[in-house]
């Protein structure tokens, strides 16, 4: 993680809302891309992203640099099972668009007035941001509400539900986020060479020629650089 982005994250942590929007908005093509999975279950395209949003702000508070993991990685589940936990309607019970509709409402207020308020809302400042009356709040709520079990939080932030994805989707996506993360932080020269043999597909000898280094030298910069990958995705 660089300087700059543990300042903005350390940032919005406090309550800043301009260094919140601002990652939102440097994100978004992450939030999508997780977005996109769940469309055609009954929700707008619209409405996955904006509660992908609200599981990205969760992330944003629960993260922990201490969880020895990056950002991005850690933010990936959190914002598949903000939407997992808003679709979870297949079963016995059916939830109807309206309910969904005003679930939506109430997630977006709850996050909202937690921020500005710095504490959970009252039923009575959730009534009167999202214009529902208290008894439609407990509806909408219940009859999207998640089982808790899988939403409970380990040590190290993460959920039995962002382990268990739908198809391996979002891991898939986690351990690209996480190897190219752990690319861009490897020395110049390592980093080029695994850039040169392992995303352009160049063999030693080419790469020895861009390098400016022997064929040699580039077989150990490959191993010196395979071994921090591996030390550093194990970890």
């Amino acid at each position: 993680m660089t300087v700059e982005r543990g300042a903005l994250l350390e940032a919005a942590q406090a309550g800043d809302e301009a260094a919140c929007e601002r990652l939102v908005t440097e994100n978004d093509r992450l939030i999508w891309a997780v977005a996109r999975r769940y469309m055609g279950r009954g929700a707008e395209a619209e409405d996955l992203f904006q509660l992908g949003c609200i599981g990205f702000l969760k992330a944003i508070q629960g993260f922990n640099c201490e969880f020895g993991t990056q950002f991005s990685t850690y933010a990936v589940p959190k914002i598949a099972g903000e939407i997992r936990r808003f679709l979870r309607d297949d079963g016995a019970v059916k939830v109807s668009r309206t309910l969904k509709e005003q679930a939506l409402r109430v997630y977006t207020a709850r996050e909202s007035l937690s921020r500005a308020l710095g504490r959970e809302p009252t039923l009575s400042e959730l009534a009167e941001e999202t214009g529902l009356d208290v008894e439609e709040i407990a509806t909408a709520e219940t009859a999207a509400s998640a089982v808790t079990s899988l939403q409970t939080e380990t040590g190290d932030g993460m959920t039995l539900e962002s382990m268990l994805g739908d198809d391996g989707m979002e891991e898939r996506m986690i351990e690209r986020i996480s190897l190219r993360e752990a690319v861009d932080s490897l020395p110049e020269k390592e980093r080029m060479v695994i850039i040169l043999r392992y995303y352009h597909g160049l063999t030693q000898d080419k790469t020895s020629k861009i390098v400016g280094v022997s064929q040699v030298q580039v077989s150990r910069i490959e191993k010196r650089a395979m071994k921090t990958l591996r030390l550093r995705l194990s970890g």
